[in-house]
């Protein structure tokens, strides 16, 4: 598709994406942001915006909050309430107003994404870790091992759904069995969900914790974004969903005075990308399929790497424990690559690569992890 195969130069636009390597012959592979362009109605809506002038205070209109409404009820059969909204400037805000609010310790699954240890300990509080499990070929959770962790401390489950790293997405009895254990143990559910419009596998499918029981419903806050879908996380444009009132102001309480809202620039984004991106989402969806079949192919000829199903995201959970390497990252780093080190997940023998990227970079990439690996014959 040529409206995803453009090579964009981001080496000049301060990106923490392609800085990180600057002036090196690395290929960033690692942050959570594409290289592709945001759809076109977006970049003409935000242009039309800029064109007015004046860029005052500006509050999140009915518009914005009806076009969420409408997109979630749209791709995930989830009927919310504009009063449930909370903006957020990112998802990891979300994460640690949690924490802040939610007076006992954590649990969580590993390996997860980074904010989901430093969130808790942001706020002093412990942080119980409970491995993943490979099963039928992907991760899941062991669920038996997950309630004999629990203490009488702990107070909130942080769930990551679709996962990163490792792009499952929970079935309904998944969600199910954990939501029934929350509700013996009394936990608050922190359900990020921000990964959820890039589904990938046309089998799988992507429910909100809370629309699955009456007490996910009141127990939960579900942290949502339009910045992976739509390729604008450098707008800041999230949101929580919290149904029960209580609950919500809690939360609103717990960020005064520290976070505020979405600026106007993610306002007009953020509307326009949920009322007039979904063509552009099911052709971004299509590619990521294709760049996904490559890395499996890449990984389906290298016997000493491993990457199991992969249900969601664009990136990539690499098993290089077998490569019996010191650092997986550095060795694929000193071969021109730059994927994310596996260390800040939970794992330092994994290394997860970003394949939101024109197909040509890609195999640019995989072309030098295979001449990395062929270095090991």
């Amino acid at each position: 598709m040529e409206l995803f195969d453009q090579i964009i130069d981001r080496k000049q636009s301060h990106c923490e994406k392609w800085d990180k390597y600057k002036n090196q012959d690395v290929i960033p592979m690692w942050v959570a942001d594409m290289d592709f362009r945001s759809p076109k109605c977006i970049i003409d809506a935000l242009q039309t915006r800029v064109e007015h002038g004046v860029f005052g205070y500006t509050g999140v209109d009915e518009g914005t909050n009806e076009a969420v409404v409408d997109f979630i009820k749209r791709h995930h059969n989830w009927e919310i309430k504009k009063e449930w909204i909370v903006w957020l400037p990112g998802v990891v805000s979300g994460m640690n107003i949690t924490c802040k609010m939610v007076e006992g310790n954590v649990i969580t699954n590993t390996p997860i994404y980074p904010h989901f240890y430093k969130a808790p300990l942001n706020q002093k509080r412990e942080v119980i870790q409970v491995p993943l499990i490979e099963k039928n070929n992907r991760y899941s959770i062991d669920f038996e091992a997950f309630e004999q962790a629990i203490k009488p401390t702990c107070k909130l489950f942080m769930l990551c759904n679709p996962y990163n790293p490792g792009g499952t997405v929970f079935t309904k009895t998944e969600l199910e069995k954990l939501i029934n254990i929350c509700e013996r143990h009394n936990l608050i559910i922190c359900s990020d969900e921000i990964h959820c419009d890039l589904i990938l596998n046309e089998n799988a499918k992507h429910i909100p914790i809370a629309t699955l029981s009456e007490y996910s419903k009141q127990n939960s806050i579900t942290l949502m974004a339009p910045s992976k879908t739509f390729n604008i996380a450098g707008l800041q444009s999230s949101y929580a969903i919290i149904p029960n009132v209580n609950l919500r102001k809690e939360f609103i309480r717990a960020s005064a005075g520290i976070v505020h809202g979405i600026n106007l620039l993610a306002i007009t984004a953020t509307r326009v990308a949920y009322t007039s991106c979904d063509g552009w989402l099911e052709k971004l969806k299509i590619y990521l399929r294709e760049n996904l079949d490559l890395v499996q192919e890449f990984v389906a000829k290298n016997p000493s790497l491993k990457l199991l199903d992969q249900d969601a995201t664009f990136l990539a959970w690499i098993d290089a424990r077998s490569l019996h390497v010191k650092s997986p990252y550095e060795f694929f780093l000193e071969h021109g690559v730059g994927l994310s080190d596996g260390e800040p997940f939970g794992d330092k023998n994994f290394v997860r690569l970003n394949f939101g990227c024109p197909k040509s970079q890609l195999k640019e990439a995989l072309k030098r992890m295979q001449k990395a690996m062929d270095s090991l014959l």
